[in-house]
């Protein structure tokens, strides 16, 4: 005896599993950015805990090549020290760009990071 079976809960699933595949995608695209941000910041508030150890030269040195590691865009490399006896500073500023599908846009980063003595 043959049973007659519907495909609807098979149209379902894959529903579903495109759903799931595209929220990874687009969810990928966006987080990387973000990820490398946030990376990039805690190196910057590392140089800046040990900032009275080191020199501004070193601090940047360190700095470029974690931007250069991370794969960031060429302004990142434009890293600002600012000293003085009580406090160090550390800010650099760029963009990164995201491709969605019909739709490009630049999100912009300011990390800062400031640490007193």
């Amino acid at each position: 005896m043959v049973t007659s079976r519907r495909a609807a809960s098979t149209l379902g699933c894959l529903f579903s599993l495109l759903v799931v595949v595209a929220v990874i995608y687009f969810g990928m695209n966006i987080g990387a950015p973000y990820f490398r941000y946030y990376r990039f910041r805690d190196a910057m508030q590392q140089e800046a805990r040990f900032a009275d150890r080191k020199t501004d030269a070193q601090i940047l040195m360190t700095l470029r090549l974690k931007a250069d590691s991370l794969a960031l865009p060429a302004r990142a490399h434009m890293i600002n020290v600012q000293r003085s006896p009580s406090r160090v500073v550390i800010w650099t500023e760029y963009a990164e760009t995201i491709d969605f599908p019909f739709v490009t846009r630049d999100i912009a980063f300011r990390p800062v990071v400031e640490r007193a003595f």
